[in-house]
């Protein structure tokens, strides 16, 4: 933090789980391995190897339930299965580890009958009461859980009904809770697990359901998975059930770019993420295989924090939306992988409605916009009202290796209506510190989830709010679509729902975060799941 489809991650634009103002996040093609098909025949996955991927930034948390990047989330997702899984082309909920479920008419009661037989890694029964056990804990996590603090908005309970029937309730209708389940933030821990501190639970140990294990995470330097020799089961979209074929997978943490590119071609790493868009012509041409979707949710914007003086007055927001040439950052910084952004949603998002015209690149539109608020030419080009400059700080992180070159550009273009844009540059703990403590006009991020409730997520007044919105409206049509459960009603909301969070300015979109993975020529089998994330079982080394 690149059609209308579901799909979750939010934080500094690049590492993808998560940014906008909650987390960070990071051609389309689909999750077919590429190399396997233009052989003209299929490989045999076979069992065994060390699976060496580079991460851009640390994933800081290793606790699915508080994963808040996608960096995070690559090595979290082999720790735990969800009830349910979500189909990257269609967005069908598939089962995992519910076989089945029923959902109340009005959406506010979910049932999950379990899957006999599946296990935690220590050999304890992943039944109803860990479910249980589970959503309490993400519920008692509060803001700790970035997603999963929305995902079970109005929580009441879970019922064991025995012991492999849960039943979920809400003190409202939540249309978005199914969805949720599959992500990884509701992915199920052990119960002895869950009895420890938050804190704690991000350096590990863990005790997961899923295919691997953590055997340790160095924090600024690497995280282990081993296989689960013991795994049943799995995810009904997998190729194959059972145990995964990777002995080990080793997520290596690589800031710079170019070495994580240098050490792929020279065989020192199997598999790199956030492939910089300059770097994809070259991967190319030196026989790695790409692998690219776009992400769903949120699109890399600014975001605004409305509380302050200047960020808070609309005249200055709606002025920066239009005043930004969207089509200029991604020829010119980015790659063909990237789209400018069109809407508040990206547009393989579910819901999506393209709302360009609101967007559409015109200085002299900006400029008028200010000139009628009162904000007049100044020195330096930089306009005043009152005697106060037109200059916004904007903070923002370098999980995304372009984070710097776009805003620089950015800059440079709403400079031409008179805006000043201060740039300051942050750690990804220091960004989320900052944007916590309101210290910003605008946080450059995107957020990642196949459904548009990540818009509730993102702007609700009910939420963490970190752009401070007091918006009835908007917090209304919030509420009503994640308590809609017809599909064609909720999304005439959702599609209002962007439209006001446009015209009031609450978000400057610039373009949709594209997830792009570069792989040896002896990987395959990585697929990409609903949230463009990484995915391991089915992987294989050749």
């Amino acid at each position: 933090m690149p059609g209308s489809r579901p799909r979750a991650t939010l934080l500094a634009a690049g590492a993808a789980a998560l940014s906008l103002s909650l987390t960070l996040a990071a051609c389309s093609s689909d999750s077919a391995d590429p190399s396997d098909s233009s052989a003209g025949k299929a490989a045999a996955p076979h069992a065994g190897g060390r699976l060496t991927f580079a991460l851009g930034s640390d994933p800081i948390c290793v606790d699915p339930h508080q994963a808040a990047t996608n960096d995070a989330v690559y090595a979290a997702r082999g720790l735990v299965d969800s009830l349910t899984d979500q189909d990257a082309a269609t967005g069908r909920i598939a089962p995992w580890l519910a076989t089945s479920w029923d959902i109340a008419k009005d959406a506010s009661q979910f049932t999950f009958h379990l899957r006999a037989g599946a296990t935690f890694s220590d050999g304890t029964p992943v039944d109803a009461a860990a479910v249980k056990a589970n959503f309490d804990a993400v519920v008692k996590l509060g803001a700790k859980s970035i997603f999963g603090s929305g995902y079970l908005s109005g929580y009441r309970g879970t019922e064991v009904v025995d012991a492999h029937t849960a039943r979920v309730t809400f003190d409202h209708p939540n249309a978005q809770f199914l969805q949720a389940t599959s992500t990884t933030t509701l992915g199920l821990l052990s119960t002895g697990t869950l009895k420890r501190s938050a804190q704690s639970l991000c350096a590990g140990p863990l005790i997961g359901s899923g295919p691997f294990k953590l055997a340790s995470y160095t924090p600024g330097k690497s995280v282990e998975l081993v296989k689960r020799a013991d795994y049943t089961g799995g995810s009904t979209l997998w190729k194959h059930s059972g145990p995964a074929y990777l002995d080990r997978i080793t997520f290596k943490v690589v800031p710079e770019s170019g070495i994580r590119t240098g050490s792929l071609e020279s065989g020192q790493l199997d598999a790199v993420s956030g492939v910089a868009p300059q770097d994809e012509a070259g991967l190319k041409s030196q026989g790695a295989k790409l692998l690219s979707r776009s992400n769903p949710g949120v699109p890399v914007a600014l975001s605004v924090n409305t509380s302050r003086p200047q960020a808070g007055d609309i005249a200055v927001r709606r002025a920066l939306e239009v005043a930004i040439d969207r089509q200029e950052v991604v020829d010119t910084v980015l790659s063909p992988s990237y789209h400018p952004a069109t809407s508040s949603l990206s547009s393989t998002t579910d819901g999506y409605q393209d709302n360009s015209k609101l967007l559409a690149h015109d200085t002299a539109a900006a400029g008028k916009i200010l000139d009628a608020a009162g904000w007049q030419p100044g020195p330096g080009g930089i306009r005043t009202k009152n005697g106060v400059k037109l200059d916004l700080k904007v903070i923002l992180a370098p999980n995304f290796g372009p984070n710097q070159s776009v805003l620089e550009l950015v800059q440079q273009q709403v400079k031409k209506a008179g805006i000043g844009l201060t740039l300051k540059v942050l750690s990804i703990a220091d960004y989320q510190v900052a944007q916590k403590s309101g210290d910003y006009d605008l946080s450059w991020g995107n957020g990642t989830r196949a459904d548009p409730d990540i818009l509730r997520t993102a702007f609700s007044s009910k939420l963490l709010n970190l752009s401070h919105i007091d918006d009835p409206r908007l917090q209304s049509l919030l509420d009503a679509q994640a308590a809609t459960a017809d599909p064609a009603k909720r999304a005439a909301i959702v599609a209002q729902a962007q439209r006001r969070v446009l015209e009031q300015g609450y978000q400057i979109p610039v373009f949709e975060m594209t997830s792009v993975y570069a792989l040896g020529s002896k990987v395959h089998d990585i697929t990409l799941g609903s949230s463009s994330q990484a995915q391991f079982h089915d992987a294989w080394l050749s």
